[in-house]
């Protein structure tokens, strides 16, 4: 039987799979950006699902989650990355509602952290970027507790839009998503006060 013009050889189908593969894994050194040119920063609660809450697949957004879903020095350092060398034009943070960052007093968790220690003041605590470091600086500002989720997202898209690190051309947008309804919003449409607030 032979085959006719109308039909492709099947080993094409397995040179673009292949191919697509070989591109899916090299996609940094063949300089590819993510699908979506996307970068999400988000807590990193297990209840938060942020692809489904986005609606995007592996390999559409880089996802840099740590507590809280705050823009720390290593958020920048990633975001600088990706935004000036990776194509990434756009980034979204994802704080949410009942968060654990909310879920104690400043000196309960400081107290925690000295005991953890041994004492806080010769604990070596240091951003990510080893030529900075706390110097004379509160250490609840490096644990950066929460007292409201929707001034929080809010507080962190300006940071990421003042930082002289990221471009201005690259978008930058925040959402709460809350726990209990499993659905994203924006920043002060509240659905319960008493799960966006830090109980103190």
């Amino acid at each position: 039987m032979s085959v006719t013009d109308n039909n492709s050889h099947h080993h094409e189908h397995v040179d673009d799979t292949v191919s697509d593969r070989s591109d899916w894994a090299r996609r940094r050194r063949e300089g590819i950006p993510t699908d979506k040119n996307l970068l999400v920063v988000a807590c990193m609660d297990e209840r938060i699902p942020v692809e489904e809450a986005l609606g995007v697949e592996l390999g559409d957004a880089q996802i840099f989650r740590n507590a809280g879903g705050k823009v720390t020095d290593d958020v920048i350092r990633s975001a600088a990355l990706t935004t000036n060398f990776f194509d990434t034009d756009e980034i979204i943070v994802i704080n949410h509602t009942d968060c654990g960052m909310m879920s104690a007093p400043d000196e309960a968790v400081r107290e925690g952290l000295d005991a953890q220690t041994g004492g806080l003041d010769d604990a070596d605590i240091d951003p990510s970027l080893p030529e900075l470091n706390l110097g004379d600086a509160d250490m609840m500002e490096w644990v950066k507790m929460t007292d409201d989720i929707d001034d929080a997202c809010a507080a962190q898209v300006e940071y990421l839009r003042d930082s002289e690190f990221i471009p201005d051309s690259v978008a930058v947008s925040g959402y709460v998503y809350e726990v209990e309804s499993g659905e994203l919003r924006n920043p002060g449409d509240r659905v319960a006060e008493e799960i966006s607030e830090r109980r103190v």
